[in-house]
């Protein structure tokens, strides 16, 4: 029998697990040691080993033939055929008709590499990634505030002893079920249009109209000031930009928060009082804060609430952001984001270009300048100046991107579509070459938790078939392209120790952590500077922001924000409200948990939220299906009635394919700063499904 102690490969949470093989079977047992999950795993945790030996697991190269059709071949034969390509494509219409779209999900090995070959060896500008679609308002409202970001700048654990914790569309009773062992203790204010299985655990469950959390968080600082609770001294000393953000908020008095959001006064009144009233207490944010059009400053004036009350940078006590993907946060720290290079550099500062252009033995001048953000490459693929190639890593954007069917339009009109990954998700299946690479009881890496924490990823198993590591396919390309095979390595430890030297100086310094002190157990939270020689090793930095934030003053920084309408509201032809999220049985697109029995059992298909009023107003029926449709398109879902919903909004889960895709109908209005799609607001009308058993069929 092997066995080894790893990490569940789904979010960020990144519970620690060990893992076993024998007799051909594969199983998991949590690791009781590890703080963040103490003993416990969620169902998708459970379930993991299944993912392994999937039906349909991707084990050949795939290329599509002269009839249409993907056929197995060789290695040789696929990356050939991609260079050969590439580099047709870039001769004809320059370096950056070629696009590459990365995922949150990539090591920190992977992610880095990806941006380093993106840059260099194609040496296009055009690369993003999925995580812009899930941290990326909270990343600049956060960064602004403290000049730093880190999803939490505290470990998970510090939670379970607070007095008051706020969750502002978070709903981790079903995203991350094992952080609730460190909300049991806690009283929980919920902010959420819907009462998820986490509202239901609170103690006061906020329900405001979709769309409104920056009116509601303007209005619960108003109250923090005109009732007495901001502390001042902590204003004074340690923060900038109060009198302006206090103009704004200052407007938004009690009654008429009510009226935009639907919040009785008194609760929101009860809200602050719990929070000013505790020794002890947090702000978090989540996906349902941060995926609309104001995004960025939805979470500032959260932060602006939690500043007021004096909580950031004060032990036992803050602000975070419930990052969701399982590396989403070293995944946006290490260059497959359109405008950053490692260390979270920005990609515009000469200093950076120089520091990490030694490190990649090029001349900085020849490194491209920021490209499109997610949202915005893929809708510009195909068109007269976008890219006419795109190679895919870790990313099933036919399913989790906004207008999923204009989407799902531009890969297909692309010239070369590459797709990376270990199971046939519904973007493999309309590439011209699938590549099938390792999963993670497959490879050896490291991934950063929510809580900046890296750890080791270990490998148990050989892959099947054929299959190589993404940094295989990574470096079969470059050497095909031209490049110094030295130049892209293929083993994750070697691109590790050159990780930290370009991160080394940077905002998320990994350049003091190294695999030893990792595999010896030392728990590692970066900033980890290296130290000179002789010197004790730098310990990490489990919290951050205790004697000063990051920015040159040491002060945070108020966000001046107003709220402002969703880009799009409910009217005659479209008068309701919809809003999407997860649930508790599938991840992210699903295209890995739809494949796992236990889990598609639980959650089998696409489904609407409605409440039974609404829906005997409009004709319908539990279980039977129903169109929802918005001004970009229709998508059909059984109906479920759920009296504790508002009437004017209904839920969809993302997670479903064909034509239960909640995304064929989501809004791609952009947030001007993260350029985040605005995923949690659209305006829909929801009718009985037509030849209602062919569309049962579907669902």
């Amino acid at each position: 029998m092997s066995e080894t102690a790893t990490h569940c490969p789904y979010c960020a949470l990144q519970c620690g697990t060990r893992l076993s093989h024998d007799a051909g079977r594969t199983t998991v047992r949590p690791d009781a040691a590890f703080p963040v999950n103490q003993g416990g795993l969620c169902q998708k945790g459970w379930t993991a080993p299944a993912l392994l030996d999937t039906p349909g697991r991707l084990t050949r190269p795939l290329v599509r033939g002269a009839d249409g059709r993907l056929a197995p071949a060789g290695w040789d034969e696929a990356l050939d055929l991609i260079a050969g390509r590439l580099e047709r494509i870039r001769a004809e219409h320059g370096a950056d008709a070629v696009g590459v779209f990365g995922g949150g999900g990539l090591t920190n090995e992977k992610a880095y590499q990806l941006g380093k070959f993106a840059r260099v060896a194609l040496g296009t500008s055009q690369i993003d990634y999925n995580g812009r679609f899930c941290m990326s308002s909270a990343a600049a409202a956060g960064s602004a505030a403290f000049g730093l970001d880190r999803g939490l700048p505290f470990p998970v654990t510090d939670l379970a002893a607070a007095d008051v914790v706020l969750l502002a569309g978070a709903n981790p009773a079903e995203t991350m079920p094992p952080l609730m062992r460190h909300l049991a203790g806690p009283r929980l204010i919920v902010i959420d249009p819907r009462r998820t299985p986490t509202a239901e655990a609170a103690a006061l469950h906020l329900q405001p109209t979709p769309g409104t959390d920056l009116a509601l968080a303007l209005g619960l600082l108003h109250l923090a000031v005109t009732e007495g609770r901001a502390d001042r001294e902590y204003l004074d000393k340690r923060t900038t930009g109060f009198d302006a953000a206090w103009r704004r908020a200052a407007a938004w008095w009690p009654e008429r928060v009510e009226r935009v959001t639907g919040v009785p006064v008194a609760e929101m009144r009860e809200a602050v009082g719990l929070l000013a009233g505790a020794e002890r207490a947090y702000v978090l944010t989540g996906r349902g804060a941060e995926q609309h059009s104001k995004g960025t400053d939805t979470v500032a004036a959260f932060i602006n609430l939690a500043l007021t009350l004096g909580l950031p940078g004060r032990e036992g006590s803050g602000y975070g952001c419930l990052t969701g993907q399982g590396n989403g946060q070293g995944g946006r720290e290490h260059g497959q984001k359109a405008d950053q290079l490692p260390g979270y550099r920005m990609l515009t500062d000469p200093a950076a270009r120089a520091h990490v252009a030694s490190v990649w033995g090029v001349d900085p001048d020849s490194l491209p300048g920021p490209g499109r953000s997610a949202y915005e490459l893929l809708d510009a693929l195909g068109t007269g100046g976008g890219p006419r190639a795109l190679l895919v890593f870790g990313s099933n954007p036919v399913v989790s991107a906004p207008r999923a069917a204009r989407i799902a339009d531009r890969l297909a009109s692309l010239d070369l579509l590459v797709v990376a990954d270990f199971v046939p998700s519904e973007t493999a299946e309309l590439a011209d070459v699938v590549l099938p690479v390792t999963q993670w009881a497959e490879e050896e890496g490291t991934m950063t938790s929510l809580e900046g924490r890296v750890l080791r990823r270990r490998r148990l198993l050989p892959p099947p078939g054929e299959a190589r590591s993404d940094l295989d396919v990574l470096h079969g390309i470059a050497v095909r392209l031209g490049q110094d095979p030295a130049r892209f390595p293929t083993d994750p430890r070697t691109v590790f120790e050159e990780l930290r030297r370009a991160s080394a100086g940077g905002r998320a310094d990994y350049s003091g952590i190294s695999w030893e002190r990792l595999d010896a157990g030392e728990a590692l939270h970066w900033p980890c500077p290296e130290t000179p020689a002789g010197a004790a090793p730098h310990p990490g930095t489990p919290r951050l922001f205790l004697d000063a934030f990051a920015h040159p003053d040491g002060l945070a920084r108020f966000a001046e924000v107003e709220h402002r309408d969703a880009a799009e509201t409910p009217d005659a032809a479209y008068p309701l409200y919809a809003t999407t999220g997860r649930v508790l049985a599938q991840y992210q697109s699903g295209a890995q948990t739809r494949r796992v029995p236990e889990l598609a059992a639980a959650a089998p298909g696409a489904f609407v939220e409605v409440h039974p009023d609404t829906a005997a107003r409009l004709g319908l029926r539990e279980g039977r299906p129903a169109r929802v449709s918005s001004a970009r398109g229709s998508t059909l879902a059984a109906v479920r009635l759920v009296p504790s919903l508002r009437t004017d909004t209904v839920f969809l889960p993302f997670h479903f394919a064909g034509a239960g895709r909640a995304n064929l109908i989501t809004s791609a209005a952009l947030d001007p700063r993260s350029r985040m799609p605005e995923f949690k607001v659209c305006a829909v009308r929801v009718e009985p499904a037509e030849a209602a058993g062919a569309a049962g069929a579907e669902l």
